[in-house]
């Protein structure tokens, strides 16, 4: 009964556990000496959500309904967004708006300018898209180029802040002004008050450095959090009976094997459709609750758990597949993101299994298992149906 209470709160879980309920926007600012870029990109599917655009009902966006709502839909990101230079909001210009494709979906890029900032000024900015929406976790994800230097930031939760100080380029010893690169602030993520950066003082980018591979953390605990059909898989792998040696080695094998794909899958190195990996993905969830239904002791169990969780990994990248992030920070970012994944799953490792072993002492065990299986089995297979679809 006690299994059977654990598994009904996630089986039961909204429909949009099929497509990750983390939902992710990508900017992209770049400083230039007569103005100031700022790329936002948005799945479709969230402007469908959020702007009545969707003029033949048929639930895509099309070009001509892309074309004849470009301003409404521009309207509807600056309202929900605030660019301010020293605390003045500024306003911009609307050059473009077109279809990108990130990680086999479909998102709405819109090119903003808007007018320079000079140095020495602090400036910000604030996202508030889906700031007040429970149904969703939001992320945007960013990075700010100002010459050679690069700046990230995830905004999401109630940390929706990005705040950087565009300072004077400096001279490095031995460098001319010629190649000097821009001078900027890095932004210390989660916090208020700025971190002033400079070339010349390499040092001062470690407060950068740690705020933003702490960012990535967060967003992997936040992503295996909403990530139902994960959760719900590795629950299925909790639910066999194993002794802890196996538990220890099926924990392993899919630690190492989403870690191997993740990494591969950023790099492009690996590249799957999305509705495939997704399929997958959910077809994992069937098999070992089958699995869990058949055989009172699993056996091998980390050998089918390595195979799958090589396709999890894939599954958990996907949020990062529209992030550009700078080459000398990649490691460090995929090392965090991976290691707030695990955090997460080794939490709920920790609180199920003592349970979990503490009911495999009673002779119904193996019949709760079977019941909460099926009940898994079952979310697998509709989210299977709906992936195919």
């Amino acid at each position: 009964m006690l299994l059977l209470i654990m598994t009904i709160p996630i089986i039961t879980l909204p429909k949009t556990a099929d497509a990750h309920p983390l939902s992710a926007s990508y900017t992209e600012i770049t400083f230039e000496q007569e103005q100031t870029k700022l790329d936002f990109s948005i799945d479709e599917l969230s402007v469908l959500e959020k702007v009545d655009v969707d003029t033949n009902r048929d639930g895509k966006l099309d070009q001509e309904e892309l074309t004849t709502n470009e301003e409404t839909i521009a309207h509807f990101i600056e309202d929900s967004t605030a660019w301010e230079v020293d605390q003045q909001q500024q306003a911009g210009e609307m050059t473009g708006i077109e279809f990108s494709q990130k990680n086999s979906m479909t998102y709405v890029t819109i090119h903003f300018v808007y007018p320079a900032v000079p140095y020495g000024a602090t400036v910000n900015l604030n996202d508030g898209l889906y700031y007040n929406d429970n149904n969703t976790n939001y992320a945007n994800l960013l990075v700010a180029n100002s010459g050679s230097d690069v700046s990230q930031a995830i905004l999401t939760g109630n940390d929706r802040n990005f705040t950087m100080i565009h300072t004077e380029p400096q001279l490095e010893q031995g460098q001319t002004g010629q190649t000097a690169a821009t001078d900027t602030t890095v932004p210390a993520v989660g916090q208020d008050t700025p971190v002033t950066t400079s070339p010349s003082k390499k040092m001062h980018k470690t407060s950068f450095e740690d705020s933003a591979w702490f960012s990535f953390f967060k967003l992997g605990m936040h992503h295996i959090l909403g990530g139902y059909d994960h959760l719900l898989f590795l629950l299925a792998l909790l639910l066999g009976r194993q002794t802890f040696k196996q538990y220890a080695a099926t924990i392993t094998a899919f630690t190492i094997a989403h870690s191997i794909t993740l990494t591969l899958t950023y790099l492009d190195i690996l590249h799957f459709p999305s509705t495939f990996i997704e399929s997958i993905i959910a077809f994992s969830i069937v098999y070992v609750a089958i699995e869990n239904i058949f055989f009172k002791k699993v056996r091998f169990r980390w050998l089918v758990t390595f195979a799958f969780g090589l396709i999890h990994g894939m599954g958990f990248a996907d949020i990062l597949l529209g992030m550009d992030i700078p080459k000398r920070f990649v490691a460090v970012d995929l090392a965090s993101f991976n290691i707030g994944i695990e955090v997460i799953q080794l939490c709920l490792i920790a609180l199920a299994v003592p349970v979990i072993r503490y009911a495999q002492k009673y002779k119904g065990y193996f019949r709760t298992v079977q019941a909460a299986s099926i009940l898994i089995a079952a979310a697998g297979a509709y989210w299977l149906y709906e992936r195919l679809l």
